[in-house]
């Protein structure tokens, strides 16, 4: 019942959709950085 509240109140779905964009941004930012430092490194 409670998860139905929580998907039905768009304030909340809009918060919930910025941070998992925010999350993703950072995780491909963090991938980009290890791969980045791994062929310097190889060089």
């Amino acid at each position: 019942m409670k998860l139905s509240i929580i998907l039905s109140n768009l304030n909340n779905g809009k918060i919930m959709i910025a941070i998992f964009a925010l999350v993703c941004i950072v995780l491909v930012a963090i991938v980009v950085g290890f791969l980045m430092n791994s062929t310097k490194k190889k060089e």
